[in-house]
């Protein structure tokens, strides 16, 4: 399969994700805070593996002024987060009862769909780089696509909306992930530089939006899946250096 491909394939698969997680809000029979914050522990373990292992390095080698794109990354994230936007939780399910005002819904619905576009961005760069960094990547982002589907799902019913309008505000963000996807996959010349602002973009998410969210937990097997998310990335690196996938 080419890299546009692959793109397209994990593209698809991510913007699933972001469905089921505002599925898993609105359906009577939704996921569970326990399991959540399970799932968002493992994601997190994952992501800073992938960050720190696959991304920064292949960042430093492919562009020379890496650690400025990493950091603008980590800053940009801030900005749509706290800035832009009210802050919000990733994975929080935030009950019928306790209303915020609709233009909260909106500001965090564009702060997580530019968010999402770049979550599309990348995975291309990733498969434009390499077929394993691809992979590393995708997997990345689609290990946090749930709890950013509960995200938006949850604030958009606590805003007063119907939980019609709550799951397109999650096909909305699964729409801008295809489209930082497609549009990347045609930007091949910046492959570099959108891989280390992609790269500071997952250290903010993991660092500052997931693992807090699992640390405010008593129990301490959050920790366990975490590092089960650590383990999940070097056997997948492991998985692909035998198969001859680099």
């Amino acid at each position: 399969m080419s890299a546009l491909s692959w793109t397209i394939l994990f593209s698809v698969i991510a913007a699933g994700a972001t469905v089921a997680g505002g599925l898993a809000v609105t359906l009577p029979r939704g996921m569970g805070r326990h399991r959540l914050s399970h799932g968002i522990a493992f994601g997190a373990g994952y992501m800073l593996a992938a960050a720190f292992v696959s991304m920064v390095p292949e960042s430093f080698a492919r562009v020379p002024q890496a650690s400025v794109w990493i950091l603008a990354g980590y800053v940009l994230a801030h900005l749509f987060e706290h800035t832009f936007t009210p802050h919000f939780h990733f994975g929080e399910e935030t009950h019928a009862e306790h209303h915020t005002e609709p233009a909260v819904g909106l500001t965090a619905l564009v702060g997580l769909a530019l968010h999402a576009f770049f979550d599309g961005v990348a995975i291309s760069a990733g498969f434009q780089l390499t077929a394993a960094l691809g992979i590393f990547i995708a997997l990345a982002v689609i290990l946090h696509k749930i709890p950013e589907g509960v995200t938006i799902a949850s604030v958009m019913m606590a805003s007063g909306a119907s939980q019609r309008r709550a799951i397109d505000s999650t096909l909305l963000l699964a729409a801008a992930t295809l489209a930082g996807a497609l549009l990347m996959s045609r930007l091949e010349h910046v492959a570099g530089p959108a891989l280390a602002l992609s790269c500071g973009i997952a250290v903010y998410v993991a660092a500052t939006d997931l693992i807090p969210e699992f640390n405010q937990q008593r129990e301490k097997r959050f920790s366990v899946s975490a590092l089960l998310g650590l383990v999940l990335y070097f056997g997948l690196h492991r998985l692909l250096h035998v198969l001859g996938v680099h």
